[in-house]
Formats: structure tokens, sequence, C-alpha cells
């Protein structure tokens, strides 16, 4: 009926009967495997402690969790059919033909992937025949869905990039995107994996079904689906606990993630997920970006869709850490991604591998991996940007919009030459503030991290950037009509000190604790950023692996123009200084002076702007 979590179990026994037959012979991706070594005793040992150390983060859910989903589809897929039926009547067709012309529900993302953790929402795609259009969808397809009792929190988002509809169905969160194909009848049995499909589509169509072709074709080009799904779930728990999972943010969204995890199945076949998440950080700190990482050979199909290029795209040269989707069109799924946040990923890739070595030998448990990193203890100074609306529908909405903005400036202070590292934290933390009239309402904030050259005695002026950033947003939604009374949207210089005013003392007590050890095993961020992964500082490979990561994908990159200067990393500030042309305005007279250094202290002047002004040295926490 459609592709559920898992398949049905005669689909998913076929799956791996025919893995097993073929891993042996078939080499999966651009390269052949590192090593086809067999599993020991002692890595399928490491990997059951693994599936222990998952459980108490809810990564699993129950039999009677996952029923419950399936039953929820199986409502969806019912009235996704009782409303083509009826449009179909409408437009003056048979009853007895409209009863045959179909439509589907598939599903994608974590849920199709087998990751899913507990509570976790559906991402889902309904594809309607060639006379079923998208006006219908958002119409009445929409109505009818609000009049179901079990749906709640219904909302549609008509104008996004992708359009969905968004809504909680029986207390499951879903995201359900629409399709047409050119087709009279949509079968049973529809494969999306043909590309012939998308031929004289819209634009909007072709994202839609994108979504579910890229996870199909992931699990189809990993050799072992069970042990990929394991070390993915790992990785993504990993990855949420250390503040690097959010495409919108910068760093890497879920499908970045599988493709990561899934390359590093390819290079070893017959690896357990204990092995497969030691390697995949193995790989991944030593991967020479921005070579770009593929899973396939990119397709030759040639529908007029625009596809990740950078001979014929310039903007692709650009790009920091290209992970390239495996389906046709081929995109780039980590273009958000900035020297800061790149910066702040390799230094995660780098504890993960030391870590995982321990792990590996006996001397440390896989809880430590899964750890938060102590982020308000790595920096003395922030930027609190600050999203208040009077309602919690508003609120939702508002920070959706600011969101999906942050890394306009967090690309705007990394163009500032002072200003080492922008750090932005993912998490959102909910504040009322006491000076606030109305405490009515809804507030988050979240929280960048500066850090600052190591030069005395400079001026660093940030009032453009942040005035910039906030005009920006409430220009976008003024013009989307999204503004409404009691939105609001701030920012501000914070202290270290200062944050109890905003954050729970006992959430900064418990990062306290492990700030020594996180802090001591960084890496030096500045030398990262500005001159890319020093190779001899790296911990040294087997000569084999060294090999092929060096070789991976070169027919790729050799078709780079030669004036691409991927490898500089200042020619992203090239690509800023276009985003910012286009994006802010001229600055307000009003200014920000900061004389910067690490251990700096803050005033407020006269004219209400902050300062942060010259200390004695300190080493100690405040």
């Amino acid at each position: 009926m459609w592709p559920s979590q898992l398949g049905s179990t005669q689909q998913n026994n076929q799956q791996q009967s025919n893995q097993q037959n073929v891993q042996n012979s078939q080499t999966f991706g651009m390269t052949s495997p590192i090593s086809t070594a067999p599993p020991k005793p002692s890595d399928i040992v490491k990997t059951t402690e693994l599936e222990e150390a998952l459980k108490p983060y809810g990564v699993f859910e129950t039999e009677q969790e996952l029923n419950h989903r399936m039953d929820i589809l199986s409502k969806l897929y019912g009235l996704v059919k009782k409303w083509i039926k009826d449009v179909s009547i409408s437009l003056n067709m048979p009853e007895s033909v409209a009863e045959n012309v179909g439509g589907k529900i598939y599903t994608f993302g974590s849920y199709r992937l087998g990751v899913h953790n507990k509570g976790a929402d559906i991402d889902a795609l309904c594809v309607a025949p060639r006379h079923i259009g998208r006006t219908d969808y958002f119409t009445s397809f929409f109505d009818l869905l609000r009049q179901q009792p079990e749906v709640t929190d219904l909302r549609a988002v008509e104008d996004a990039f992708v359009p969905v509809i968004k809504m909680k169905f029986d207390g499951i969160e879903i995201d359900m995107l629409f399709a047409k194909l050119l087709l009279k009848e949509i079968p049973e049995t529809m494969d999306l994996q043909d590309d012939m499909l998308l031929k004289s589509l819209d634009t909007k169509c072709v994202r839609s079904l994108n979504g579910c072709r890229v996870t199909d074709e992931i699990l189809r080009l990993v050799p072992n689906v069970d042990n990929f799904r394991l070390a993915l779930r790992a990785i993504k728990l990993w990855a949420k606990r250390h503040g690097i999972y959010s495409n919108a943010l910068g760093y890497l969204g879920g499908v970045s993630w599988a493709m990561l995890v899934a390359r590093t199945c390819q290079l070893y076949p017959q690896a357990v997920a204990a092995t497969l998440v030691h390697k995949f950080f193995l790989v991944f700190y030593q991967w020479k970006w921005p070579q770009p990482v593929l899973l396939k050979q990119p397709s030759n199909v040639n529908l007029g869709f625009s596809v990740w290029d950078p001979r014929v795209n310039i903007q692709d040269r650009y790009h920091l850490m290209p992970i390239i989707t495996p389906a046709y069109p081929q995109q780039n799924s980590t273009f958000n991604v900035s020297t800061s946040t790149r910066t702040i990923m390799m230094e995660e890739f780098k504890n993960g591998l030391q870590l995982t070595d321990e792990i590996m030998l006996g001397k440390q448990s896989w809880d430590r991996l899964f750890e938060p990193p102590p982020f308000f203890m790595k920096y003395r100074h922030f930027i609190m940007l600050s999203v208040s609306a009077a309602t919690s529908e508003d609120h939702l909405e508002w920070c959706g919009l600011v969101e999906s903005k942050v890394r306009l400036l967090i690309v705007s202070l990394e163009r500032n030459p002072h200003i080492v590292l922008a750090h932005i934290n993912p998490e959102s933390f909910s504040h009322v503030d006491p000076n606030s009239e109305n405490n009515s309402g809804v507030c988050s904030m979240w929280f960048i991290g500066l850090e600052f050259a190591k030069t005395e005695n400079l001026n660093v002026n940030l009032t453009y950037d942040i005035q910039n950033f906030t005009k920006t947003v409430n220009r976008q939604a003024a013009f989307s009509k999204m503004l409404k009374e009691g939105m609001d949207l701030e920012a501000r210089h914070v202290k270290r000190k200062q944050l109890p005013q905003y954050i729970s003392p006992s959430f900064i007590k418990r990062e306290r604790k492990y700030s020594g050890n996180s802090i001591r095993n960084g890496m030096d961020r500045k030398r990262l950023s500005t001159e890319g992964v020093d190779s001899s500082k790296k911990p040294r490979l087997p000569e084999e692996l060294s090999q092929s990561v060096n070789n991976l994908d070169k027919n790729v990159s050799r078709k780079r123009s030669s004036d691409s200067g991927c490898q500089d990393t200042t020619k992203q500030g090239r690509l800023s200084d276009e985003i910012h042309s286009s994006t802010f305005e001229e600055s307000s007279n009003n200014s920000l002076t900061i004389n910067d250094d690490s251990n700096s202290t803050f005033s407020i002047n006269d004219d209400g702007s902050t300062s942060i002004l010259q200390p004695q040295p300190t080493d100690s926490p405040p």
C-alpha cells in the first residue's frame, strides 16, 4: 500500500537476501571498499553494547507504537483515496472510472529509513493522477482533513519552497507533501525510481518527489540495511546531542547524515554497526573537503532540471561540504554549511574519532559518545536572539522564519576579520523577560557563541551585522504578510556571567561539570577555519585507507573548473559579499564597539550601545 518504516516483511527479507548474495562481488558506491574484512567477535560485542546504550535515549519504538503509526498511515491512505475519487467525480468522471484512478501515500525521511525516534514525525507524500491539481490538495483535501476528529494543529504552507500540509494525526506529527504524475491512474505497485516520471513535471512536484526518491536510493545503495540503520541511529543521536543537527542553521540535516553513514557502509561493506560508527569518524575527519561525497555515479538524465555541477553552476564551486543526493536531479544537501559550522563539525569529528578509538579498545563506554559538549563554557561572549509572539501559534510560525535566516547572520559575522568563530547553538531556550510589559506571550532564545582573534586593543563593530539581520527578517515577514501584533525579534550581547538571567542556573551548573575535559580536548578552531585541516596533525591511518580516501570520487573533482577556488575558503567571502549586497540594507548610525578579547567585559554606553572593555587576563570561569 505504501513503503512503511521497514517495508513489508516479505520485501525486507528479499532485500536482505539479495544483499547477502551480491555483497562479495558488487562494488557499492564510486570506489572499491577500503576493507571487506568480516567482523571480529569483539566488534559484535561492541555492537550489542552500542544498541543497549541507545535504548535510554528513546531511539527505538515499541511494537505497539509502530502499529499505531501504521494505523495512522492506513487512515490517511483511505482519506486520500476518498478525496481523489470525489474530485474525479466532480470533474464529470464516471464513478466506475473514478474508483480505479488510484492515488497513493509514500513515506520518506527517518521513518522510511527505519531510524525514527519515539514520537518523531512522519514525512509523507501524496501522489495523485494528472487530473488532480495542487490547488485541489490545499483546498478540498485540506477541508477533508479539517473534518477529521483525529486531526489537530492543521496548517498549510502553500508558498513554501516545498509546499506542505502540517498536522497532528492522532498525536503523531505529519508533514505531507503533494505531487501529481502525468498518468491517468496511479497503480498500487507504482515505483517512483523511474527518472522518466519527472518528465514535464513542474519544479514543485519534482522537489516533493525528491525526498522519496533519495530515501529509497540510499537504502538500495547500502550493502546491509540493518547495520546501516543501527549505525545511523547512533550518529544521529550523537549529532543531536552535540548540537550539529540542523540543516537550516548550517549544520547537517537528517538526509545528509544518512548519506555520510551510507558512504561509510559502502567503504566497509561487511562491518557491523559499532565498527561503522568508528570508521565514520575516521573517514570524515580525514575527508578532503570540499571534495564531494557521492553514493553513486551522477545520472546522465537530462530533463531540464538544475543539478549540482560546479562545471556549469558557479555557485556550486563555493559549497564547503558538498554531499550529493543520489537521485536525479542531484542536489547538494549541505549548501547552508558555512566556514564556522564546518569548523565546528570537523572538531566534533575529531573528538568523536578519539573517543571511539578508546571505546573500541574498551577504555570508554558508548555513553560517553552521547554526552553533550559544554557550549556555554566554551565562550565568554554571546549574541542572544530573542524571538517572541503573542500566541503559541504565532510563535511557531515566527520562530520558523527567524531560524531560516540565522545563517545569514552567521555568514555576516564570519566576514568580520576579527571573529574567528560564530557558533550557533541549535537548541532554543524559553524565557520570560522580567522587564517586559507583557509576559503573557511566548519567547524563545538562540545563542551564538563568539570567539575573537587574540589581538589586544582591537575595536570590532557588530551593530551593522545585527541590525541588518533583524531588518532582513522583519522585511521578509512583512513581505509574506506573516508579521502580526506581538511578534518581536531582538538581538543583544550577553556575557557568560549574565547567562543565569536567561537560562536555568542548574543547566549552567551541569555544563560546568563537564567543561574541563571538553575544552582541553578541543582543537585550535582558528587554525582549522583559516587553513583547513592539517593532515600532519591527524592520527595516522593504514596505507590502504589513506590511499582510498585521497582518491575518493576524483573523477568528479577533476571536472571542477580550474578557477573554482574551492580549496580557498576566502572565496566564500566573495559569495558572502554577493549575499549581503542583495540582502542587507544600509546600517544606521548607532554604534556597537568591541575592544576584542576573549576575556573582555561589557559596559553600557550613554547612547545605549554595548561595548566590551579590556580587563586583566584571567583563565578562571566567572
